[in-house]
């Protein structure tokens, strides 16, 4: 048996639970992974709220949360090339990270590098890749001028390291709280809320090139005037209404490759991964109050004791 944290049905915190339920075998292409670490997402408490991923079908009743993790393989199922047991992996789980043990595909999931940490790799599957993937798609060339929207949270703040990493002015939309953080990883801090146009302006006069948003309503409409082409918005926040302004969604490469790249940015201190807060797989729960109030800094994670 193995614990997990779940809900047991669409609705609020009170259809959470840490429950008991026979380990997973691996199927063709999967790894039975021994989780170490699950970095918590916005994703996992809309799911739990009756969200469907586009394109996917909802999982049965109990489903254990948890959209990355990272962990040392167990078993590996039929046609698995690459990867042995004991070996030290991050990735996308199919069976929810939010668990002792969980099913990793091996077409996304990458080794852990020695040197980082486990709570450090289980951040970079949803995050970091889902930055990656964004800054990519825009393609900025340096000296250009990009506004982050949800600068202060997990893809926000990946976003900001890799695009000013990459030698682009970087504007970095969040609360007043967030300010010093924002700062920190080379944007200029705009504070969030009403009048959201008129702060960006004065704070990059030369205009904005490109616009990634990830904060969605009221915000992304207000980032989104600022452009003169719209085909320069994408979204991770808000897919119908970046649709709707003539943007687009992020696009989400989600292979190995993409988590090998991450890994080897963090390996080389160009891209930190802000883990600011850890809960044992016990308190599952707080971790997700932390991110659901919205107003969590950088990234929090469950760790699993061995």
């Amino acid at each position: 048996m193995s614990k997990a944290y779940v809900f047991t049905r669409n609705g609020g915190p009170e259809v959470e639970a840490l429950v008991d339920q026979d380990t997973p075998a691996p199927g063709p292409g999967e790894l039975l992974v021994a989780v170490r670490a699950a970095g918590v997402n916005p994703v996992d408490w809309k799911l739990r709220t009756g969200y469907t991923r586009p394109g996917s079908v909802p999982q049965p009743f109990p489903t254990v949360f948890g959209s990355e993790a990272a962990g040392v393989v167990e078993a590996t199922g039929p046609g698995v090339e690459g990867f042995a047991v004991g070996d030290e992996v991050f990735g996308n789980p199919v069976t929810g990270g939010y668990a002792e043990h969980t099913l990793l595909p091996v077409a996304v999931t990458a080794h852990k590098p020695a040197s980082l940490p486990f709570a450090d790799a289980a951040v970079l599957p949803v995050a970091a890749a889902t930055a990656y993937d964004g800054v990519r798609q825009l393609g900025l060339a340096p000296g250009s001028a990009l506004l982050v929207t949800g600068a202060g949270g997990g893809v926000g703040s990946a976003a900001v390291q890799l695009a000013h990493h990459a030698g682009v002015q970087v504007i970095g939309v969040a609360s007043a709280a967030k300010k010093e953080f924002v700062e920190s990883l080379g944007a200029v801090h705009v504070e969030s809320g009403t009048g959201l146009a008129e702060r960006v302006r004065a704070a990059a006069p030369g205009g904005i090139d490109a616009v990634f948003d990830l904060a969605g309503g009221d915000t992304l409409r207000e980032a989104a005037s600022l452009l003169a082409d719209p085909a320069r918005l994408i979204s991770a926040g808000d897919k119908p209404l970046v649709a709707e302004l003539g943007g687009a969604p992020v696009e989400r490469a989600r292979t190995a490759a993409v988590l090998d790249a991450v890994a080897a940015l963090v390996v080389a201190g160009v891209l930190r991964t802000h883990v600011t807060r850890t809960h044992p797989l016990t308190a599952a729960g707080e971790a997700l109050r932390a991110v659901e109030d919205g107003h969590a800094l950088g990234k929090t994670v469950i760790e699993v004791i061995a």
